[in-house]
């Protein structure tokens, strides 16, 4: 029997919210760990930039971790599919070690410890959660579940704040818990109702295995797809990732070193400047979906640069506002000129990857680049704070938004010169 519109239209809907439910779940702690975990290395480190190192380490630990196992995912083949073996044995396993966090804080090695362990497993289903938006949606319509996707994500960044505003202070072993235990009820939908095997670009990549099974080996390989990626006379790809890693960077410093500037600039609490975040997730979430038709409209890349542009005015503007309530609308504006970045990049590297054979690799791609950022932003910024003071944090991030943007405008060239050498 035939599929209609109607049906394909409610399918692909229903596997958008799924594939959000995925990559919330996993967020539903990276965030919280972002907010609340540098204020418990500082009770033992007076070193911005060391508590910005070690707050990196998750992401450094992403680099090595990340595109290996999405090159496994896209080769595993099992009755469930190639992704979900992977989420519903590490997710539980994530959320355990999170919830244990707050009960080592008195002890600095153990503390360092569990973010290790916690970070160790939450990387290896990162990339996983993500590729299931290109296996199952079609390149024309990926920005727009890529933004839901995103708005998931915004989601658990309200979450985040509102347990830091009504919880860490009082409760904070309690105050882990909860994101524990989101991410478990999450994993169990997802395992009762996500067979990945159905997708089209699983079976797309199963019909490709059989029909060229030599050259299907060869891909397994990372290192290959790196090589062929660095070596390719279009730099498109490369300083696509070059770009990520860039303004990974400019967020992650962003959202990592809020909480101590909050504390150190704005004299607030910690609950309080935990909850600085709080309002830009509900910008983000009003800004996510139009991000994503503006760049089918627009293109991707003129929307990705200007949404990059109002990120680092909006960190100029929080500067020169100098509030609790200043910075918050800063950061709102912010958010919502991220949101052009964070929902269309993946986008534009999903649909640059050659075949469907490579997808997982590409998500872990993007995942180590976004990561690498996650790990050099808040050590590099927590240096230049070191150097300069915490005043002038949010002119620091601006300065990297802005390299950004350079390389971003650099990538429309080329693809404009592609374009025109192919008429």
């Amino acid at each position: 029997m035939t599929t209609g519109p109607t049906e394909q239209r409610a399918g692909l809907r229903r596997i958008t919210l799924l594939a959000a439910l995925a990559v919330f779940a996993q967020e539903s702690t990276w965030n919280f760990y972002e907010s609340q975990v540098p204020p418990l290395l500082r009770e033992h480190i007076s070193s911005a930039a060391v508590v910005g190192m070690l707050m990196g380490m998750d992401n450094l630990l992403g680099v090595f971790i990340q595109p290996w196992i999405g090159s496994r995912s896209d080769h595993t083949r099992t009755s469930r599919g190639r992704r979900m073996p992977y989420l519903v044995v590490g997710m539980p396993v994530a959320a355990v070690l999170f919830a244990v966090i707050p009960h080592t804080a008195a002890s600095l090695p153990l503390l360092i410890a569990l973010m290790f362990s916690y970070a160790l497993v939450a990387n290896s289903f990162k990339p996983v959660a993500e590729a299931l938006v290109p296996d199952f949606i079609p390149p024309q319509r990926r920005s727009r579940a890529n933004a839901v996707v995103k708005i998931a994500t915004s989601l658990t960044t309200i979450a985040a704040a509102l347990i830091s505003i009504l919880l860490i202070d009082d409760h904070p072993k309690t105050a882990f818990a909860i994101p524990a235990a989101i991410m478990l009820i999450s994993i169990a939908v997802l395992a009762a109702t996500v067979r990945d095997n159905e997708s089209p670009a699983y079976k797309a990549a199963v019909a490709e295995s059989k029909a060229a099974p030599d050259t299907v080996n060869q891909r397994r390989r990372v290192r290959a797809t790196l090589a062929e990626i660095a070596t390719d006379p279009d730099r498109s790809r490369l300083l696509l990732l070059a770009a990520i890693v860039l303004f990974g960077s400019a967020w992650a410093a962003s959202r990592s070193l809020i909480t101590p500037f909050g504390m150190e600039t704005l004299d607030m609490t910690r609950g309080d400047a935990g909850g600085l975040t709080l309002p830009s997730g509900i910008a983000f979430i009003l800004a996510a979906y139009p991000a994503a038709m503006f760049a089918e409209s627009y293109g991707r890349l003129r929307v990705i640069a200007a949404g990059m542009a109002v990120f680092a005015t909006a960190m100029l503007l929080g500067t020169l506002l100098h509030t609790p309530a200043g910075v918050t609308v800063a950061l709102c504006i912010a958010a919502a000129g991220a949101s052009c970045f964070l929902v269309n990049a993946a986008v534009v590297l999903w649909n640059l990857a050659p075949s469907a054979q490579v997808f997982g690799t590409y998500a872990g791609m993007y995942s180590i680049c976004w990561a690498g950022g996650g790990f050099a932003g808040p050590a590099l910024v927590g240096a230049m704070v070191d150097a300069t003071g915490w005043t002038l944090m949010l002119v620091d991030i601006c300065l990297l938004a802005v390299v950004a943007i350079a390389v971003v405008a650099r990538i429309g060239t080329l693809r404009r010169r592609v374009a025109a050498a192919a008429l």
